[in-house]
């Protein structure tokens, strides 16, 4: 009992912490974004007609990116954790990418992240987007048609309660409930499933993130 409550009250330091050094990101990040409108303004100017010749050349194609995760594959641990085993690209794209996996765990994504300041979605959201997140050292909760109310309900409490998770229903996936993690994933029988909390503590911030302490605010909403 005692190890178990200096492991809850380290975790709540380390997330109080992450609370702190993102609100002093966001200070810094404003005093930076005034400095930078002007040349901003100055680059769109010859960003436009870069823009414009770069669509001319590719013909406008809307085609979905290619995502290099493919190569790879899921190898599950004793521990029922999904590892993917094989490169996760990591290029920001304009365009939709078709995933390896439903929910994906990595690979190429948008330039902007979606929220997952302990952030819950009612609707669909854009899979470019919420690996974003991911790469942000977020864990993304999904769930299907079949997944209870209340273990929905019980698990939106969950995320809304800690930073870097966000929540969304994903109706394509394979089982109920679903958490994934850059390059980890997993299934849990329901919010009561002692799996959660050990996900969720692994994998928060862990030692996956490709961009550790990235910000999981002002990014995109619904």
């Amino acid at each position: 009992m005692g190890s178990a409550n200096k492991s809850s009250t380290a975790r709540k330091a380390r997330i109080e912490e992450m609370r702190r050094a993102e609100q002093a990101r966001e200070r810094r990040n404003r005093i930076l974004t005034i400095g930078a409108s002007v040349v901003i303004v100055c680059g769109l100017v010859v960003g436009g007609v870069v823009l414009v010749r770069s669509q001319s050349d590719d013909g406008g194609s809307d085609t979905a990116a290619t995502d290099t995760s493919a190569k790879g594959k899921f190898v599950t641990g004793k521990d029922g954790v999904k590892t993917w085993e094989g490169k996760l690209s990591r290029n920001h794209v304009t365009k939709a990418v078709k995933y390896a996996s439903e929910p994906p765990v990595g690979g190429d994504h948008n330039q902007v992240w979606m929220n997952c300041n302990g952030d819950v979605y009612t609707k669909k959201i854009d899979n470019t987007n919420a690996v974003h997140s991911l790469e942000h050292g977020a864990v993304w909760v999904t769930y299907n048609a079949d997944a209870k109310k209340a273990d929905v309900d019980a698990l939106a409490a969950k995320v809304k309660k800690t930073p870097y998770t966000l929540m969304s229903p994903m109706d394509d996936q394979k089982d109920p409930i679903m958490l994934s993690a850059w390059g980890h994933q997993r299934t849990v029988t329901g919010a009561s499933d002692p799996n959660v909390d050990t996900f969720f503590e692994k994998f928060v911030q862990g030692e996956q993130t490709p961009e550790p302490g990235a910000a999981c605010t002002n990014g995109l909403s619904q």
